[in-house]
């Protein structure tokens, strides 16, 4: 079977460390080039199969169409699960601090680009001091003619510095930054998606506890039912002992399986409460107890290529081999020496009145040039360790392009598999539901033990309750095929603008 992966991913090897002689040679060529020093970034291409469970799910769309992706959640026509996330995604403290990461980000980008241009500062001062007589310059000034211990000193200038970035590094630098600020917004992308689906992944179950409450609460009024016609039936003598036993634990039973289902029941609306950035028990718990479980929406088929698109983890993880390719740049520029320009244009005299004239006036220029000739192999292991580096992101992208394969997978099996199940359970459920009947008459004509009467209500309770767990579950896969999809970001928004345009430059 052919890699997913091109051997042209392969991490870019470069050749041995230069020596001094050879980056003197190449310091001509690189001013005259205007080329930046480093691997080239070129975006890895991933060659993904198609889907092998998307034949089921198209299959499964033919009826009706599919929801968008950006606001899939709209598709399950309740309106309590919209608004529910619309509160999320508008309150949720994750998605805040997301929000304050990818701004920490621009702002380290700013900052770098900034790098690349000169920088100007104005300074002004006024000194004003008493010359000691026992220090080396008052013990001899002091006998001079003229001398005053009290000596005034005003400048005012203007300075501007300036590193040449002949060889690309701070260039690098400044790409790296940029490409790790797009890593941070596709992140918050990443945690919106997540945000959405645990909002409606926790309102799915809350859903699901409450009907497989009110089943139990159903069943548990049917075996009072039959319970008391077993207590009557041995008040006239038609049933033992043993049987009201059997009906007592029948009973019992039920009502022991109501308390798991309140646990979960209540863990889930702090959960939502939690997800909304609100104390547990302010918006969760007041949701209505007569509930039901919204009906799946239709997923459209999707090509792996517009998963690869639309899913922030991948898009974050590209954007990070772009960084680290880019710091390889930033590491072998300290190769090649560092060229500034620095100037002062400034005014200083002992008497403020004469402060802006000819006289006073003292320019300054200055040409610096940084090489580091002999640091022992620190450059050597600073390269080392960028090459590492983008190995490492590299693997981690790829991982991350398998782990997308592997969710929508896992997610349309899921779903087809769950919605073949419920099918199955209904018709066990129809199928009990009419033997439980029957058993309760038979039992009545004493055509029966009462045993299987009892067998027959707990395996009609025990079908239920997993037939309203399996239709809760239907639900909750179509919410994990929406976020391994990539789903709960519109295609319309600045953000992908930028994400977009950022990987294209």
């Amino acid at each position: 079977m052919p890699s997913l992966f091109p051997d042209a991913l392969q991490p870019m090897r470069l050749h041995k460390p230069l020596s001094s002689t050879s980056a003197l040679a190449g310091v001509l060529l690189l001013a005259l080039g205007g080329c930046a020093v480093g691997p080239d970034y070129l975006e890895p291409i991933s060659n993904l199969m198609n889907f092998h469970s998307v034949d089921a799910v198209a299959s499964r769309a033919a009826t009706a169409s599919a929801p968008q992706l950006d606001s899939w959640w709209e598709g399950f026509n309740d309106p309590e699960l919209t608004r529910i996330i619309d509160r999320a995604l508008a309150q949720n403290l994750d998605l805040a601090a997301a929000l304050a990461r990818v701004e920490q980000a621009r702002a380290a980008a700013g900052g770098a680009g900034a790098q690349l241009l000169p920088s100007f500062d104005l300074s002004s001062q006024a000194r004003r001091q008493k010359q000691s007589l026992e220090s080396p310059t008052g013990a001899i000034a002091h006998n001079l003619p003229g001398y005053h211990r009290y000596q005034s000193l005003y400048d005012v200038g203007v300075a501007a510095s300036w590193e040449i970035d002949l060889f690309g590094g701070l260039r690098r630098a400044a790409d790296a930054a940029t490409a790790e600020a797009v890593a941070a917004e596709a992140a918050r992308l990443g945690t919106r998606i997540s945000v959405a689906a645990d909002a409606a992944d926790a309102y799915l179950r809350i859903r699901g506890d409450q009907v497989r409450i009110g089943v139990a609460n159903d069943q548990v009024a049917t075996n009072t039912r039959l319970l008391d016609l077993v207590q009557r039936r041995f008040a006239q003598g038609l049933a033992t002992d043993r049987e009201v036993a059997q009906a007592e634990a029948l009973l019992a039973g039920t009502r022991a399986s109501l308390q798991p289902l309140r646990i979960d029941l209540e863990g889930q609306l702090n959960r939502l409460d939690v997800l909304m950035a609100v104390q547990p028990g302010t918006y969760a718990s007041t949701l209505s107890d007569t509930a039901t479980i919204p009906s799946a929406p239709n997923i459209a088929s999707t090509a792996p290529t517009e998963v690869l698109r639309r899913r922030p983890d991948i898009i974050a993880a590209e954007r990070r081999l772009a960084a680290s390719s880019a710091r390889i740049g930033v590491a072998i520029s300290d190769y090649y020496p560092k060229f500034s320009l620095a100037g002062l244009l400034g005014f200083e005299s002992s008497v403020s009145d004469h402060l802006f004239r000819g006289a006073t006036f003292q320019p300054q220029g200055l040409l610096g040039l940084r090489w580091r000739l002999f640091d022992f192999g620190k450059v050597d292991a600073e390269v080392a360790m960028a090459k590492g580096a983008e190995a490492e992101a590299l693997a981690r992208y790829r991982q991350s392009v398998l782990h997308a394969a592997e969710d929508v997978e896992n997610a349309f099996t899921a779903l087809i598999q769950l919605e073949q199940h419920v099918q199955d359970l209904e018709r066990e459920v129809a199928a009990l539901r009419r033997a439980r009947d029957l058993s309760q008459e038979a039992y009545q004509g004493g055509v029966i033990p009462l045993i299987d009467s009892l067998d027959t209500n707990r395996q009609l309770l025990m079908a239920q309750d997993a037939l309203v767990d399996a239709r809760t579950n239907v639900a909750r896969a179509a919410v994990s095929a929406f976020r391994a999809l990539g789903g709960g970001w519109s295609s319309d928004t600045a953000a992908l603008s930028e994400v977009a345009n950022a990987r294209n430059d």
